[in-house]
């Protein structure tokens, strides 16, 4: 075999430390968020000096787009492999396996970190809609799970919604999947795809969840003006991520001056953080508001999903979405998170009832759970994905698919 040429030995040593560099710009994304990556500490997570990894990446953005487009194409990757399977069914057990998969090497060191896609929002142009064109492939891949004749019944805007059902599920996996080992990952697995397959119904339950004001469910709130504030910065931060909802820009959103922002807001970080309390108190209403209701656990969980669901696309929604708590100083992100996980948690339990009483099938309470907070997370988006949904149905059209099987009608 003839001996490498220099540039060749160059070229794979460039991209070895490219890889290195992209490895901890990943680790410190999912951790701090692209408010919190620098330039420098990548540099010095691979005994580099800032001026080499400029040579690289000439900003930080640059670095984060290239980090978590690697992420996306994995993804795809994982996708295209899966959709080769005969049926749906095969095709969905086969890409949450690859995923799982991906997530073990991961942890074992064997495979690049999978950064946290959702962080994509927060780039500046140009950046943003490239990594958007990289999630969009991603996206229509994961489609293709669906392209059965089997399933000619379900209209593109159906396909689309439980397309982002599943992918969810991968995206809010970092936030749970820490909890197991990775032998455990198998059973996991085997656990998801059956409620993707089953739902969470017992044999013979129908949909038809009962309705829930969603004045009751907005409830009092703070005074107007703060709710305003609140509502703005909330619709703000989910479309454009945390760095992209500027004080200037949801100032301009309400037309008040700065001046008047910070009479309501100390900081950004606090009003971030009150974005997050005033959507967990909205979740916690709905599950207190469903367990008063009269019938068994299936009715009071589908009514609180369903519920929740209306809620993102009506005009006291939506509830702001999940990966701005990455934006968030680790203390405040330790305190959002245990809020999120008491809603988790309380779902679980509602869940676990349904278990006993008989009208829920029997799932894992915990996983169950997840995977619903994940879809209902996921459900601020559905107006963007099916433009046409109607608020009355987005229950129908988001959640039912996860509570009663992804493939039925």
């Amino acid at each position: 075999m003839a001996p490498r040429s220099a540039a060749a030995r160059s070229t794979d040593r460039f991209e070895r430390k490219r890889e290195a560099i992209l490895d901890a710009a990943t680790r410190i994304l999912n951790r701090k968020g692209i408010k919190g990556l620098t330039l420098g500490d990548t540099a010095a997570a691979v005994d580099l000096s800032t001026t080499s990894v400029t040579y690289y990446f000439k900003r930080k953005d640059d670095l984060a787009a290239a980090s978590i487009t690697r992420g996306i194409e994995t993804l795809h990757d994982l996708a295209d492999q899966a959709v080769h399977e005969a049926t749906p069914p095969e095709r969905l057990r086969a890409f949450f396996t690859r995923y799982l998969d991906t997530v073990a090497q991961t942890i074992a060191g064997t495979a690049p970190p999978l950064p946290i896609i959702s962080e994509l929002r927060a780039l500046t142009s140009p950046r943003r809609e490239e990594v958007a064109t990289a999630y969009g492939r991603l996206f229509r891949k994961a489609r293709q799970i669906f392209d059965h004749p089997d399933l000619a019944w379900m209209s593109r805007g159906r396909r689309t919604a439980r397309t982002r059902i599943v992918l969810e599920q991968v995206f809010w996996g970092g936030s749970w999947l820490a909890k197991y080992d990775p032998e455990d990952y198998p059973r996991i697995r085997d656990r998801m795809v059956d409620i993707f397959l089953q739902g969470l119904a017992a044999d013979g339950a129908a949909w038809d969840p009962a309705t829930i004001p969603m004045d009751d469910l907005a409830g009092d709130g703070p005074e107007l003006a703060r709710e305003t504030f609140l509502l703005a910065a909330t619709r703000l931060i989910n479309l454009r991520g945390y760095r992209g909802a500027s004080v200037d820009k949801i100032s301009a959103e309400l037309n008040v001056t700065k001046g008047s922002f910070y009479h309501h807001n100390e900081a950004k970080d606090d009003l971030v953080v009150t974005c997050f309390e005033r959507s967990f108190e909205v979740m916690t209403r709905a599950q207190r508001l469903a367990m008063e209701l009269r019938g068994d656990q299936w009715a009071k969980v589908s009514a609180c999903a369903a519920a929740l669901a209306e809620f993102q696309l009506s005009d006291h929604g939506p509830l702001l979405r999940t990966n701005a708590l990455t934006a968030l100083p680790e203390q405040m992100r330790g305190v959002m998170m245990e809020h999120s996980n008491r809603v988790s948690d309380r779902f679980a339990s509602m869940i676990s009832d349904g278990i006993a009483e008989g009208s829920i099938r029997p799932v894992d309470p915990f996983i169950a759970s997840q995977m619903l907070n994940a879809t209902l997370n996921a459900c601020a988006e559905l107006g963007y994905l099916v433009p046409d949904v109607r608020p009355k149905a987005a229950a129908s059209v988001f959640v039912r698919p996860l509570l009663m099987g992804i493939f039925e009608k």
